[in-house]
């Protein structure tokens, strides 16, 4: 099988017992996507609003970006029980046996959530939405698959996240390559057998850590081709207790209803202090704690001007700086990985968490390439070539390129507006929403942790919960009022567009080329995509919006 490059079918149709898989299906709600969104969604309108509810997923299975990645080293970057759903039926028998859990046991807590909520029998599976039309007779969006079926519904709700699109690179040859090439995202569930072979990974971000890390350890050579480094922090994994975890529980519920009052939806929130306020002895005292702490603490618990303004990010940078080059030997490597002189403003780019990373470069077969200075020009059948003229012969490549990150997955389902314009052509110059949750032209349609909503400054179950509430209580208002449609205002969308430009650019985000901005992928409009609000200003502004439906237009 050649290069995977999308989520379409690999085989002639979807195939379920359900009346979820009919054609024709005629449901009051239709959810697209069964990660965390997903689920909270089905749960909630279903089970609490008893609304007709239905979901269509593009993978095998539960989890969402839990079922697709399978990579060596896959593991979340947010620590339980932070990174679960709120509901108690569902943590209070659940234990885990990491503080950052690997992607195996996260599968296993999505089968345990199926088990107490029920989930699947209204999922179905290998299910792409490939076209959506909103029709204005019936007010009903037409929704059709990949492999032909339809679906009508009165509310469709987009649940898909901020990383449904793989971005591929466009090099010469990257078809030619006769070892063995997968897009991260796409690794075979069988895994690939990497003892003793010469392995390249592409790309330094999350995935590109966690999978050095891992190859590292097996791999007879590895080289890293990296185009910006990685200021990342130190994860400080350890094993949880079934112990520990049971005496905790008595605080789950303050746990989760204090995540939502906090910047990012973590349990650790800004320090209320500024840089320049602390002596410089009284600065490494205080970086050293959440330094020590792990996770990202350094990120979004230091000091409040930060992200704000260039000479306090640089005592940030240094103090990184300083802790990661003691951990490197080589000279050449310390500075190609952790160089002296920012590549950006430090947390201006999403740093990842690590756990020996920078100790995998100590070793003598384990390479990085720098390709700013030597960029990749092409791809032959024996490896890869850069610019200086070098083949770097490898049999497995791993592509950890990313994704058209927030829009990329809207933008690739067919989605058409009310007069029939396609959401890829509504959005090619920049993005417009209202709320980080609707579309003008696009009645009855909500999306969440996508773009202009907190989605990439935010932990995903916080964020999801805080959308998802909100989409919910809109559509229990909408029946209570007998309101036939909503739909945001093109004045309302333009907006918000306002507020989260203004936001980010009273930061340091601007100046850095990042997959925040969107900037990673070529041709894509440069804007900020996120709104820098935090979550409890981000939650008041859309329920202040509630009241009197400002912004939207309602027909009853």
């Amino acid at each position: 099988m050649g290069l995977r490059t999308d989520i379409g079918l690999q085989c002639a149709a979807a195939r379920g017992s359900t009346d979820t898989y009919a054609d024709n299906l005629e449901t009051e709600v239709l959810i697209v996507g069964a990660g965390f969104g997903g689920i909270y969604l089905l749960h909630k309108l279903r089970d609490e609003l008893g609304l007709k509810c239905k979901v269509y997923e593009a993978g095998k299975d539960l989890g969402g970006v839990w079922h697709w990645n399978c990579y060596p080293g896959a593991r979340v970057d947010t620590s339980v029980p932070l990174y679960e759903l709120s509901f108690e039926r569902v943590w209070k028998d659940w234990t885990w046996k990491e503080k950052y859990p690997a992607y195996r046991e996260l599968r296993q807590y999505f089968d345990h959530v199926d088990k107490q909520l029920d989930i699947k029998r209204d999922v179905a599976f290998d299910t792409r939405v490939v076209a959506a039309d909103f029709d204005k007779e019936t007010c009903k969006w037409v929704v059709k698959t990949e492999d032909g079926r339809t679906a009508r519904c009165t509310y469709f709700l987009l649940a898909t996240g901020f990383a449904a699109k793989r971005h591929f690179p466009d090099w010469k040859g990257l078809g030619t390559f006769k070892g063995v090439m997968h897009h991260s995202s796409f690794w075979p569930e069988e895994g690939v057998e990497i003892k003793a072979k010469r392995v390249a990974v592409i790309g330094t971000g999350a995935t590109g850590v966690q999978l050095t890390q891992e190859c590292a350890k097996d791999a007879a050579e590895l080289t890293v081709f990296q185009r910006t480094p990685n200021l990342a922090l130190p994860m400080r994994q350890r094993k949880l207790t079934k112990e520990e975890q049971d005496a905790a529980k008595d605080d789950y519920a303050q746990i989760y209803k204090h995540r939502l009052s906090t910047f990012g939806g973590f349990l650790s929130d800004r320090s209320g202090k500024m840089t320049f306020d602390d002596t410089p002895q009284q600065r490494q005292a205080f970086f050293e704690k959440p330094w020590e702490n792990g996770g990202f603490e350094f990120w979004l618990a230091n000091y409040d001007d930060m992200l704000l303004d260039a000479k306090a990010n640089r005592e940030a940078y240094d103090f990184w700086a300083k802790k990661t080059r003691s951990r490197l030997h080589d000279p050449v490597k310390k500075d190609i990985l952790a160089p002296l002189e920012p590549p950006h403003a430090f947390g201006t780019k999403r740093p990842s968490l690590e756990q020996d990373y920078y100790e995998q470069f100590n070793k003598p077969n384990v390479h990085v390439v720098d390709v700013k200075e030597t960029p990749i020009v092409e791809v032959t059948p024996t490896g890869i070539v850069t610019a200086d003229g070098k083949l770097h012969e490898v049999d497995i490549i791993a592509l950890a390129t990313g994704f058209d990150s927030l829009t990329g997955g809207m933008k690739n389902m067919g989605l058409k507006d009310a007069d029939g314009v396609d959401l890829s052509e509504k959005w090619k110059t920049g993005t417009w929403s209202y709320l980080g949750m609707t579309c003008n032209g696009y009645p009855n349609m909500f999306f969440l942790y996508g773009p202009q909503g907190p989605t990439a400054f935010s932990n995903g179950p916080s964020c999801v919960e805080i959308q998802a509430d909100w989409i919910i209580d809109t559509i229990a208002a909408l029946r209570k009022e007998s309101i036939k449609t909503i739909e945001a205002t093109k004045e309302a969308e333009e907006e918000w567009r306002q507020i989260v430009t203004a936001l980010s650019d009273a930061t340091l985000f601007p100046g850095t080329s990042s997959w925040y901005m969107g900037a990673n992928v070529p041709g894509k409009p440069r804007e900020q995509l996120n709104y820098l609000g935090g979550l409890p200003r981000y939650g008041q502004e859309c329920r202040e919006r509630l009241d009197g439906w400002k912004g939207f237009t309602v027909v009853r």
